[in-house]
Formats: C-alpha cells, sequence, structure tokens
C-alpha cells in the first residue's frame, strides 16, 4: 500500500472506531472503550503529524540509495517501519470497529494492544523527527554525521531516557516477517527468564527449575515482559549477555542442525610458528608472517574444518595432529563402507563468525556452513578467534589473518588447491574479512579472490545514522548492547568476564537443559494463553499498564522535556510534542578513544590507499538493520574509488539472519543469496595480471597497532 494510502486509512479507521466507541458501546464496556476512544484520537494525532514528515523523507531519500537498482538506506527504512506499524493499528482498527457489538469482544485485551501500539507510534514519531536532524545537517547523501561529534552524543543522551519497552511486548518485532515473530518473542522470554535467574549461584537443575516457573509469566504479561527487557538491555551486564548467547554451543541446541550428514567436521588446534609466504608482486620473495602476539604474546588459533566430502588430504596424518579432543574428528559411522576420497577441490573458503566480537563460535554457525559446504561443493574453514573483552583489538585480527595465512600455505591439509579463496562472514565477521584482506595488502602477500560480508560492522563508533536510529527498538541489537560490544572490541570496557572454557560438562548440560526447558515453557504457556479469558489477561498486565499511558509524568520527569531542551541546545521535536520517557535512564559508554577509528577497526574511516587493491566485495545487508548504512556507506565508499563492489538489500529480516536460516522461507532465501555471492567469486574469470596494483613488502607498517 502507498504511503498516501495508508495514512488515509488511518484517519478513516480513528473517526470510525470513535463514533463506534462513542455510543451505546460505552455504556457495556465503560473504561475499556475510553481507552480505546482516548487511544484512537492519538493515533489520529500522530498521524495527522507524520504525514508531511513522511511525504519530505520520500521525496529525498533515494539521494541516499547505493544506486538506483540498489533502494536501501536508513532514512527508507525509517518510513518503511513507521508505515508497518500504521498498518497494523489499521488492521487492529478494523477488527475492533466491526467487532465491539458483539457478545464476546474482548474490550480490555483490544484496549491494551491498541495502547502499546500507540505507544511505538509515539516513540517512532520521535524518530522521525530525530532523522529529519540528521537529514538537515549531514552532507549530501551522507548517512553518518562523522564530522559532528555533538549531534552523536545528543542522539545518545535522548536514547537513554526514551521508553522503549513497548517495543518488547506486544509490539515485538511487529516490522518483522510473520514467521520470525515466534522466534523473537522466544528469544526475549528467554533472554528475561535467563536474567531473572542469573546470578543465583543456583546448580543446572535448579536453573532448569527457576526458567521453567518463570517463563510463563514473560508469555501471559506482554507488558512485564517489556519492561524486564529494557530494564537487562538499558544497563546491560557484559558478563550476562556472554553467557546466555553462549548458550548457542549447547549440544541439545544444536541437533536441530545436524539434518545433513557430514563426512567432516574438525576442530584444529594451529601452534604459533612464524609463517613464510610468497609475495603477491614477486613469487620469489617472501614475507614472514608472524603468529598473534597482541596482549599476551603468543598463542594457538583454533578453527573448525567442515566439507560435506571426503577429500585428499583431509584424513591425512598432518591434519588430525592438529586435532582437538572436543569430539570425534571424522565421523565414522556416516562413511560408507569403501567410500572414495573425491580430490582436492580447487576452491576454499575461509569463514569468520558474528558475535560482536564478544560471543559465539564457529559451532553457533555450523547450520549454515554445513548448508554451504554441501550447496558449494567446497571445503570450509571457520576461524574461532578469541573474543572481547579479554581479548580486544587487535588480537581477533591478528588470528584471522594469521588462520588465513596457514589456510594458504597448508590448503593441502584441507582439501583444496586455493585457486580460488573466498573470505566470507557476518556482522563482526564481516568487519575481518574486510580487515583481513587490508591487512594482506599492507603485508604484500596474497589478497583473497573476494569478499562476501553479511550485514558488516564497519564503523566501530557511536556515530548517529538513521538506520542506528532502529537501536532503539531492535530486540537483537539494541544500543545498549550494540555499545558495550564496540566498547569490549576497542578495549574500553576492562570488565572481567570468566572464560567458558573450563565450564564443566554437567554443568554445561544443566545449562542447556534450563534454556531448553525455557523454550518449551514458552510453547506450553502459548497454549495455555489461548485458554485464559480476557479479564485475567488484563488484570494480569494492569499493574505495568500505568507505566505505558502515564505519558505526562514520564515528560514532566525527563531532563531532555521541553523546557530543558530549548535551552541546551536546538530541539528535536515540535511543539507539544516529546516521546515518552523510561522510568530509569540506560547507561550508554560512548567512548572517545582512538582505537575505534583505526583502519582496521572501522574500514568505512580508511583513507583510499589501504583500501585499493580490496578483492571484489559483495555485501548483503537488511533493510531492518541497524547496521545498514555501515554497508550502504562502505559500498559507495569502495564503488567510488573505482574498486568492485555490489550490494544485495533484503527486506523484513533482522540482524544476524544467517543463524535463522533455517526458521523461515525468507531467512533461507537471504542465506542463499549468500551463496550464490561466494559462487560468483569462484567461478569469476581470472582478471589480466596488473602488476602496478601490487602491495609492496614495505607496506606492512600500515598493519593494525595496539
Amino acid at each position: 500500500m502507498a504511503w498516501r494510502a495508508v495514512f488515509t486509512a488511518l484517519e478513516a479507521v480513528c473517526e470510525e472506531n470513535i463514533t463506534a466507541l462513542s455510543g451505546p458501546t460505552d455504556l457495556l464496556y465503560g473504561n475499556a472503550s475510553e481507552r480505546l476512544v482516548t487511544c484512537m484520537r492519538k493515533i489520529q494525532d500522530h498521524g495527522r503529524a507524520l504525514e508531511p514528515v513522511v511525504a519530505g523523507f520520500t521525496a529525498v531519500y533515494h539521494h541516499y540509495d547505493f544506486d538506483a537498482d540498489t533502494p536501501g538506506n536508513g532514512y527508507r527504512t525509517l518510513v518503511k517501519v513507521l508505515q508497518s506499524c500504521l498498518l497494523h493499528i489499521i488492521h487492529k482498527g478494523r477488527y475492533i470497529a466491526s467487532n465491539c457489538h458483539r457478545a464476546f469482544f474482548r474490550a480490555n485485551h483490544n484496549a491494551s494492544e491498541m495502547e502499546a501500539y500507540s505507544s511505538a507510534l509515539c516513540q517512532l514519531r520521535a524518530l522521525l523527527y530525530l532523522a529529519q536532524r540528521l537529514l538537515h545537517d549531514n552532507g549530501h547523501g551522507q548517512l553518518y554525521s562523522l564530522q559532528d561529534g555533538e549531534l552523536s552524543r545528543r542522539f545518545v543522551r535522548e536514547y537513554t531516557s526514551m521508553h522503549k519497552a513497548c517495543f518488547y511486548g506486544r509490539c515485538l518485532g511487529f516490522q518483522f516477517s510473520p514467521n520470525l515473530r515466534p522466534f523473537l518473542q522466544t528469544v526475549v522470554i528467554s533472554m528475561v527468564s535467563f536474567g531473572e535467574s542469573y546470578g543465583k549461584q543456583q546448580s543446572g537443575l535448579g536453573m532448569a527449575a527457576f526458567s521453567f516457573l518463570t517463563s510463563g509469566k514473560y508469555v501471559i504479561d506482554p507488558e512485564l515482559r517489556g519492561a524486564e527487557f529494557e530494564r537487562i538491555t538499558q544497563n546491560l551486564d557484559m558478563k550476562f549477555w556472554k553467557s546466555f548467547w553462549n548458550l548457542t554451543e549447547s549440544e541439545l541446541l544444536s541437533v536441530r542442525a545436524e539434518g545433513i550428514s557430514f563426512l567432516l567436521n574438525l576442530t584444529l588446534t594451529i601452534p604459533p610458528e612464524p609463517l613464510r609466504l610468497p609475495l603477491a608482486s614477486d613469487p620469489r620473495l617472501f614475507a614472514p608472517v608472524s603468529p598473534p602476539v597482541a596482549h599476551w604474546g603468543p598463542g594457538p588459533v583454533n578453527m573448525r574444518l567442515i566439507s560435506y566430502e571426503l577429500r585428499e588430504g583431509q584424513d591425512s596424518e598432518e591434519l588430525l595432529a592438529f586435532s582437538r579432543t572436543e569430539a570425534t574428528p571424522i565421523s565414522v559411522s556416516l562413511v560408507p563402507f569403501g567410500a572414495r576420497k573425491h580430490p582436492p577441490s580447487p576452491w576454499l573458503l575461509i569463514h569468520f563468525h558474528g558475535g560482536g566480537f564478544v560471543a559465539q563460535t564457529s559451532k553457533s554457525h555450523e547450520n549454515y556452513l554445513k548448508s554451504w559446504s554441501k550447496d558449494l561443493n567446497v571445503p570450509i574453514l571457520s576461524v574461532d578467534y578469541s573474543l572481547a573483552p579479554e581479548a580486544p583489538f587487535p588480537r581477533a585480527l591478528e588470528e584471522c589473518f594469521y588462520a588465513y595465512c596457514w589456510a594458504l600455505k597448508n590448503c593441502h591439509l584441507l582439501g583444496s588447491t586455493a585457486e580460488r579463496v573466498c573470505l566470507a562472514g557476518d556482522s563482526a565477521g564481516g568487519n575481518l574479512c574486510i580487515t583481513v584482506s587490508m591487512r594482506a595488502i599492507a603485508c604484500g602477500v596474497r589478497v583473497p579472490d573476494g569478499i562476501m560480508a553479511a550485514y558488516p560492522a564497519t564503523l566501530l563508533t557511536t556515530d548517529a545514522s538513521p538506520s542506528r536510529l532502529l537501536t532503539l527498538i531492535d530486540p537483537l541489537l539494541p544500543l545498549g548492547v550494540l555499545s558495550k560490544c564496540l566498547n569490549a572490541y576497542a578495549g574500553v570496557d576492562s570488565q572481567a568476564v570468566q572464560s567458558t572454557e573450563g565450564t564443566s560438562t554437567l554443568s554445561a548440560l544443566g545449562r542447556d537443559t534450563a534454556l531448553l526447558i525455557s523454550d518449551l515453557t514458552h510453547g506450553a504457556s502459548n497454549w495455555i494463553q489461548s485458554f485464559l479469558p480476557a479479564e485475567v489477561l488484563g488484570s494480569l498486565s494492569s499493574s505495568h499498564r500505568k507505566s505505558l499511558d502515564n505519558e505526562a509524568h514520564y515528560t514532566s520527569t525527563s531532563p531532555y522535556s521541553s523546557s530543558s531542551n530549548s535551552s541546551s541546545g536546538p530541539r528535536y521535536y515540535p511543539e507539544g510534542f516529546e516521546p515518552l520517557r523510561s522510568e530509569r535512564l540506560a547507561v550508554i559508554q560512548t567512548t572517545s578513544c582512538p582505537i575505534v577509528k583505526n583502519p582496521f577497526v572501522s574500514p568505512l574511516l580508511s583513507p583510499d590507499d589501504l583500501l585499493r587493491g580490496l578483492p571484489p566485495v559483495h555485501l548483503v545487508a537488511s533493510a531492518l538493520d541497524a547496521l545498514l548504512d555501515d554497508s550502504v556507506m562502505f559500498a559507495k565508499k569502495l564503488r567510488d574509488m573505482g574498486q568492485p563492489v555490489t550490494l544485495k538489500v533484503v527486506e523484513d529480516l533482522p540482524h544476524g539472519f544467517l543463524s535463522l536460516s533455517g526458521l523461515a522461507k525468507e531467512t533461507q532465501v537471504a542465506s542463499d543469496i549468500c551463496v550464490e555471492r561466494i559462487r560468483e567469486v569462484f567461478q569469476q574469470q581470472t582478471p589480466p595480471p596488473c602488476t602496478d596494483k601490487q602491495p609492496k613488502l614495505e607496506r606492512t607498517n600500515h598493519g593494525p597497532s595496539n
């Protein structure tokens, strides 16, 4: 539906509901009717104010796209998210108007639903006003205010006080594909349940029992769920965040990823020995490659080799000598008797996983890596680099670069001749794909033949952009989480985090069981909820409705209200409007640490000479990702330099969609797009040699520094 038609329909629905609920129905439903009428009037006011704002964005947002064939940038996304919210309101409003006179109409439930979307609409209106400010202050075609630190600091201050719980309750995931909303609800419920039991010194069984008892209430009471999720992400504890996302390493949870039978899933530990690789400009000369040394000296690098077919070299004694003891290196039971080994593949895929530089390993990403290995018929080497905050920059980059060089030198052990090498990664891993290639250019060694980076982080600062305004509403990447991850990688967050390496098997099993039971409880609670009367649901959430309705309280107590804002600087909002405010301020630590502007940390800030010579870069981003503008601006930067680059923007998916590829058709389609980009790298025609573009060994002094 075109945006003008959406606003027309919204106005009609509001009038229809106000008329329908202002008559005899008011006597039948009492306070619920009053709440609905009040809510519809607020929505009507928001709609009338937003229509000219949206008209302004639609007139200019095409100037911020990568090109005419790739519509996508943060301004478009904000309008799209607003339209999704309005369509939900229109759909709900039509239902209310058609059914409010029926005997079994759930007045309190529908009033609570509409109030939640009214709150969400109010906050989205605030985001559109903030985006207007960015549009006004940034240069033409620029999505980041890189030269205006004060504007970014003001955005962060505004974020700290704005109410966010409405986006994690009844409105959770409204902007995403409907097929993903149950998963997002499970994540949020699991997190708040885990947060309630976290740090209580319970045994594994105790945590499981506690999660079972507590998770149900977060399903029944969406307002409580939203408030608790906001509390957790407002003042995020990095140890808690790492512990929660490391649950994805669980064997119980990874069983569902075993749908494809694989001959090889081998974990390796490579000792820190110096390497020598031929120079790209003159193979008769060699460049030394040191093992990773940052922060604690030389140390081994962990990797995982995945191959759908057993190839020559993969079962060699030389390779098995590097094997770790996590599991049986080769699944012998799956190898048919007399199965032959295939010859080495001419291709090799080297993968760096995502996780914000602070969490997860290759095991968390096995699901889609196994599919890729089968679809591409290629061995995949995934690097388990050290994680922040224990291992801040440049440790991860050093380990990934060393792993890349080791793979080039030992490709015969990996079942490949490495005639074509592609780097692939998502989020933080996408950043590492780019910076490893930059490091290869600087050292003068062979550069990979191509890069596939999915939703990469190319700017590791808290600089404002229109897509980063989505951190206010994103359940997977709120600003509190993003800033903690960036600070941890930059070395600003010195908080000690206990390593999970020494966790006992029994403890891990109890922890995994807790999450599994929590997920099962979520499904059971949904089933139970369908039998509960509306009055029960309404009474359970009534204690939390006050925080959503009391807009005057938020405004009067906010340090960013109209009166204070007018004296402290330019106003963000028109006279008479203020967003809802949270009862507790978020703690967001911005950093002026120069490390975040190091080109090997934030490649978007890299000078052209460090990017010139990159192989073809294929970026796959999501229109609803807070890091969308990172991809758009980096693609523009490479294109303007004459570097080969493509950008694909997929719709309706969150950040991290590769890890969700088995959950919905849309995520699988997005994963297939990534596979096709990798295939393009492997099948591209070899360009004629051009020695004047080859890097020189003397450029090694451009490498990252502590």
